[in-house]
């Protein structure tokens, strides 16, 4: 036993001095692992390459050139701190003075319209030959011109994107629906013609203006200039101009609505249809300024939307999809139980009204039923009269005229309107029958209010981005005729267009700083014009987010967590905000931290306010210079000299003679007194003549460099350019420009990387931030998935003082390819110090990999060449763990409120088809040949007719949905230099090395491969949705920001004539023509 024993002892005296020994090992191995990567050899490579490349980025740049020219110049001029309160408020005026020009040629409209009409006699057997803009030039087989189609002299205008139109007249847009020689379209049309001569003289006065238009309460539309209108592939012109905003916000006052749908048992199959396509239709006619909710009832009430159980809620457009969604689940069952119905939306109103939230104007119940067996006089008189402040709307859904008596009544004694929709060919014309009602006391206080929209997208004038933002001023035009004045008729509504980018040009940018802007919102906190506004998505392809004119500004300016920015704004105050913003540059890839000041005030005559932000430090500071103006203009004549086409030098539109001039040849035109009609912006100008004289002398050194370049010497630099800031720009190329390997750089299409309206280029605004006197080296991120650059940029500002305070005056740069600027890094990275040649470690090594990345962990070198443009942390997780934990790099938490995410939607082409008005057109179409067959079965036939349309199986479909996103950027410490880290892994040790190479934003870092640490994770940046429950997305829909309603209110008049308040529809013989050749065209298929 006892050798047994002994046997054992000596078994594990063994076992321990093996594992002893192995461990030895595996430390020795993790020492040599944290060894093998000296912090003095990499300081030598990053060392090497960055005074190599700085010298290649500074001789072709011609920095230190522009630099000592400015310093020369710094005793001669002068440095001022900008006025945040006046600058915005000199500007405010500006704009005022601008929209104010625009709402004198809506009055001058007006006033023409409403004298032509009082002229006018109505003549039902009038024939007039009128420009239809559908039929204008159409001939038939003949070679004959069309009925209402006679010849049309269109011309392309650059004015208006080189459409084809008619500066000398308008013409005159029918809607499908309707017939072009209605008695009432035909008298209308006649009596407007005389808008044409002051559509022609308000566009003499102000050259700026673009579409005039006149939109009839008839239907019509008589737009100026005049433009051939097209249909769409079913031959159909969807256009409706009464359906518009501008039109229902200049013809009503805002209005709260509580809109009852019937869902009992007799409301189903076609006219659960028509009554959902009624309340699609009435929500189409709600804007901004109004408020509704949706009830449903038949033994019981049920809120289309549980959680807004009452209340009203902002009549948005995202609010209105959330409801269209719902309404595609509703159905048909039981006993309908109006009385309850009435009781609840009577209460809804009075208290929402009490809350203050809503219109506080007028009130509406739009009923919609197949029927109702009561008057309700009961409830009408304890809510509703004597005042008959909310007025009852009545839509009878159906044929039958049974209960067509007691929904009139109800309508006629409440100041509202009854209509009777049979078809979902009725429904769009029925349902704007009670936005003549609302007009009324407008109409009868002869209050002519001007109206601005909502910024929005004009597509016919889409330029070469696909996007021109607009808003609309419009006003009402009233029937002038004495007999007619208690009945309070409105005649239609006349507007004009005005681009938003007509208000940035009156934004001085240069006053702005680099990183300053102006923006502008609405009474409801929606964007007007901001910088960080996206309206479109899947970039090349123009499509438009379908929530773009309801952002809020608190989506943008996200940091001011409380509003008190856009609160003060909303609420038309002056004043001043600051705090710390994280702005996104280059494709959302990169972030700038820095201080805004924001300025603010109203504009007067407007529902809009307008803000400037300004960045402290450079930003806040202007200077000026002072040079002959003979000596500017020889400058002003090199070749290489560009200015910002965006910006306004000169206003160039005033005069048709002058908008074929660029800014810069209107400048030459404007100093040597050759155009006495340009106004310039004389300040500017004087800045720009400074700015060519300083920088003139930078043309003959890039010229110098060009000639005396050796074959083989520094081959890889294609392109030097500066900017300064009075947006002029010089370019010289080093190579062919057919040799250029990135076309596009600096060209129009290039907006990144050019002065705009918006803002300074990325290279300008990244160098800004750089520490004085180095270089910031980036590649430029494509649109697609996968980054593949093929150059570098670098660029470096220009201050005029050494302090941080001063002005950065310009930037300038240089544009070279990647693999030139690669192979010194590969070279640099093959050095060593010792004396006998034999390196310790090298970058071809296979135990090390080597990456050269950038303050923002963007990948420029790799030995793998397709994680070119990639972010470090996807590649090396571990490493980029470590350098954030240890504060080399810190994440910065970002949100996106206005993205779009991928979804599953359940859902069927049917639904969303018969919302659609003129896809319900052609599903009426069908009906009434079901009707012709055997009407008796009317809603099982016509089941069978729309099966294509309504019995198509439910499927999921991916769609892209707006969302909210949170994801994050990085950004380097500026006060760490050098780390060294050693990470503990699962079965090893992996060391690395992070070396700032100098003079720049740029990092070695050179990694142990031997371990792959594959248990940590990859960070990326791909962007995670914020996904709310349903509590969460309860609260954000009863959630409503503060807003400032219109100041204007026109709910009730005591001398308002409600006796006319409808009857039954009379559009059906009508009808039967209008669908003939839809009716035909489905035979024909």
């Amino acid at each position: 036993m006892a050798g047994l024993g002994s046997q054992r002892c000596a078994s594990r005296g063994a076992s321990a001095l093996l594992a002893a020994a192995l461990l030895y090992a595996a430390l020795g191995d993790v020492v040599r692992s944290e060894q093998q990567i000296p912090l003095s050899v990499v300081k030598l490579w990053a060392s090497a390459f960055g005074g190599e490349i700085k010298s290649i980025a500074a001789k072709y740049s011609g920095s230190q050139l522009l630099q000592k020219k400015y310093k020369e110049y710094e005793k001669d001029v002068a440095i001022e701190e900008i006025d945040g309160l006046q600058l915005v408020k000199k500007l405010a005026k500006n704009m005022e003075e601008m929209f104010h020009k625009k709402s004198e040629a809506v009055r001058r409209l007006v006033e023409a319209a409403e004298e032509a009409h009082l002229k006018h006699e109505f003549d039902a057997d009038l024939q007039y030959e009128y420009f239809n803009a559908v039929l204008i030039n159409e001939r038939d087989k003949d070679g004959n011109f069309l009925e209402l189609g006679k010849e049309f002299i269109l011309a392309p205008n650059d004015h208006f994107n080189n459409l084809p139109v008619n500066i000398s007249l308008s013409d005159v847009q029918v809607p499908t629906n309707m017939y072009n020689k209605d008695p009432a379209i035909v008298n209308g049309v006649y009596w407007s013609e005389s808008l044409n001569k002051v559509f022609v003289d308000n566009f003499d006065r102000d050259p700026s203006l673009i579409w005039q238009y006149f939109g009839s309460a008839k239907g019509f539309f008589r737009q100026y200039p005049g433009i051939k209108w097209e249909p769409d592939e079913n031959g159909v012109i969807a256009f409706d101009c009464r359906n518009r905003k501008w039109y229902i916000q200049a013809a009503t006052s805002p209005k709260d609505v509580v809109i009852l749908v019937d869902v009992s048992g007799s409301m189903k199959g076609l006219r659960l249809t028509i009554a959902k396509q009624t309340v699609s239709s009435i929500l189409d006619t709600l804007g901004d300024d109004d408020f509704f909710n949706i009830i449903t009832y038949n033994e019981e009430l049920h809120y289309v939307e549980p959680c807004l159980n009452g209340t009203l809620v902002q009549a948005d457009r995202t609010n209105k999809e959330h409801f269209r969604e719902h309404l595609d689940k509703l159905f048909a069952k039981g006993i309908g139980m109006l009385d309850i119905a009435l009781n609840e939306a009577f209460n809804i109103l009075s208290d929402f009204n009490h809350t203050g939230q809503g219109s506080i104007c007028s009130q509406a119940i739009m009923l919609i039923t197949d029927g109702a067996v009561d008057t309700y006089d009961t409830i009408f008189a304890k809510y509703n009269w004597p005042d008959r402040k909310v007025r009852i709307f009545t839509y009878l859904i159906g044929r039958e005229a049974a209960f067509a008596d007691n929904l009139k009544w109800m309508a006629c004694a409440n100041k509202g309107f009854f209509t009777q929709i049979s078809t979902l060919a009725d429904v769009q014309e029925n349902v704007m029958e009670y936005l003549h009602v609302l007009s009324r006391p407008k109409v009868i206080d002869q209050e002519h209010d001007v109206v601005w929209t909502e910024a929005y997208i004009d597509s016919t004038l889409a330029d070469d981005q696909g996007l021109v933002l607009m808003t609309t001023v419009a006003m009402p035009v009233f029937s002038k005729q004495n007999e007619t004045r208690s009945k309070g008729i409105l005649l239609g509504v006349v507007g004009t267009d005005v681009p938003v980018k007509e208000l940035l040009k009156t934004i001085p940018k240069y006053k702005l700083g680099i990183h300053g802007y102006a923006f502008a919102i609405t009474n409801n906190g929606y964007i007007l014009t901001h910088p960080e506004l996206r309206p479109l998505y899947e970039e090349g392809k123009k499509r438009r987010k379908p929530n773009y004119s309801s952002v809020d500004l608190s989506e943008v300016e996200w940091e001011d967590r409380d509003d008190v920015l856009r609160n003060a704004m909303v609420n038309r105050k002056t004043g001043k905000f600051s705090m710390e913003v994280k702005k996104t540059v280059d494709k959302g890839k990169r972030v700038l931290v820095m201080t805004n000041d924001y300025y603010y005030t109203d504009i007067k005559g407007t529902p809009f306010s307008l803000g400037v932000a300004l960045s402290r430090g450079h930003g806040k500071y202007f200077f000026r210079g002072n040079v002959t103006i003979e000596e500017g203009l020889h400058d002003l004549e090199h070749p290489d000299v560009s200015l910002a086409d965006e910006w306004s030098y000169c206003n160039t539109d005033l005069h048709p003679e002058h908008r074929h001039l660029s800014q810069l040849e209107a400048i030459k035109l404007y100093l040597k007194g050759k155009e006495p009609l340009l106004q310039c912006d004389k300040e500017l100008i004087q800045e720009v003549l400074f700015d060519a004289v300083v920088s003139a002398p930078i043309e003959a050194y890039w010229t110098s460099l060009a000639l005396n370049k050796s074959e083989n010497s520094d081959k890889g630099v294609e392109v030097a350019f500066l900017g300064t800031r009075t947006g002029l720009s010089r370019i010289n190329l080093f190579v062919g420009a057919e040799q250029l390997t990135n076309q596009d750089f600096l060209k129009a299409g290039d907006k990144e990387n050019i002065f705009n309206a918006d803002h300074f280029p990325l290279w300008y605004r990244r160098a800004a931030e750089q520490i004085p006197g180095s270089f910031v080296y980036s590649i430029p991120f494509s649109t697609g998935t996968v980054n593949r650059s093929t150059v570098v940029t670098a660029s470096t500002s220009i201050q005029l003082l050494d302090e941080r305070k001063s002005p950065v005056v310009a930037a300038v740069g240089i544009q070279m390819k990647l693999e030139f600027f690669q192979r010194k890094f590969w070279t640099a990275s093959r050095q060593c110090a010792s004396l006998d040649g034999k390196c310790s470690i090298s970058c071809d090594d296979e135990t090390v990999n080597c990456y050269l990345i950038d303050n923002n962990g963007f990948i420029l070198v790799s030995e793998d060449y397709t994680q070119t443009g990639d972010f470090f942390g996807e590649v090396e997780g571990a490493v980029m763990n470590k350098l954030l934990t240890m504060g080399s790099f810190k994440r910065i938490t970002l949100y996106d409120y206005q993205a779009m995410c991928r979804a599953n939607k359940e859902s069927s082409d049917s639904a969303h088809g018969l919302l659609d008005p003129y896809k319900a057109l052609l599903s009426a179409a069908k009906w009434i040949m079901t009707e012709l067959v055997l009407f008796l079965v009317e809603f099982n036939l016509y089941g069978w007719w729309s099966s294509d349309m309504t019995a198509e199986a439910q499927k999921l479909k991916q769609t892209l949905e707006p969302c909210d996103t949170e994801y994050p950027a990085f950004v380097s410490e500026r006060t760490i230099k050098e780390t060294t880290g050693n990470i503990a892994c699962e079965d090893c040790s992996k060391s690395f090395v992070i070396q700032q190479i100098p003079s720049s934003n740029l990092f070695m870092v050179v990694v142990d491969s031997s371990c792959l640490c594959e248990s940590v994770a990859p960070i990326t940046m791909a962007p995670i949705e914020i996904r709310y429950n349903e509590s969460l997305k309860c609260e954000r829909l009863k959630a409503q920001k503060i807003r400032r309603r219109p100041e204007s209110c026109h709910g009730f008049h005591p001398e308002e004539n409600a006796r006319e308040c409808g009857g039954a529809s009379s559009l059906q013989a009508q009808l039967a023509l209008l669908l003939l050749p839809l009716i035909l065209s489905l035979f024909s298929r």
